[in-house]
């Protein structure tokens, strides 16, 4: 089965510490869907370490529900929790760190190869480490890009009508532009010129 991401955005008031501030201090500014409703692993990992089949340092894996997480996320997580059991992952990031991600970092993996078959649009994604799948070669040969990937540069290529990519990955290829998650920072980033990077997170889990 696979795995989907649920999750908002939440913003603190800037005047929660003062004395007279009797409200929650955190609330949701919008819910995680429409901005983002893909199923993207690498993202996924990338961000949360869910699904995580390159081996990235993950930038927020494993926090939690904010103790101090708004009423309607806290119930909504809550009743999900309750109903479906395969709920995992609940975790949250704010815009500070994610506005100051160092998107050249790559993960353990060497790279990815995507496979296009010539009778289909799937895209098969391999990650690629010391060694060539051994079922691609067995279907496709040998990549002309040498034995090993070893120092094997980025290209495309053809055989028999599939095409075939080689290529490493970054956190920009992960989260960048046409992800999906463009739209999440975009939004992020605008309120937070009202409360600050630190006063804007993203709460998310999975199942």
């Amino acid at each position: 089965m696979g795995t989907d991401i649920y999750g908002y955005i939440e913003a603190r008031h800037p005047c929660a510490d003062e004395d007279w501030y009797g409200w929650d201090a955190w609330a949701v500014s919008m819910p995680l869907y429409p901005l983002y409703d893909g199923r993207d692993y690498e993202s996924f990992g990338c961000l949360f370490g869910v699904r995580d089949r390159l081996g990235w340092t993950p930038v927020a894996a494993g926090r939690g529900l904010p103790v101090d997480a708004s009423e309607p996320v806290r119930t909504d997580y809550e009743d999900c929790v309750r109903i479906d059991a395969a709920i995992h992952g609940c975790t949250w990031v704010s815009w500070a760190e994610l506005r100051d991600l160092d998107v050249t970092v790559r993960p353990a993996a060497r790279g990815v190869l995507d496979v296009q078959s010539a009778h289909g649009s799937t895209i098969s994604r391999y990650r690629i480490d010391d060694q060539w799948p051994k079922d691609v070669v067995e279907e496709y040969g040998v990549p002309p890009l040498g034995a090993s990937p070893v120092e094997a540069p980025m290209s495309r290529w053809e055989v028999s009508g599939a095409t075939l990519e080689y290529r490493p990955v970054t956190r920009l290829d992960a989260l960048g532009p046409g992800t999906g998650w463009e739209h999440v920072f975009g939004v992020m980033q605008a309120l937070a010129l009202r409360f600050g990077p630190e006063g804007m997170r993203l709460i998310v889990w999975f199942d």
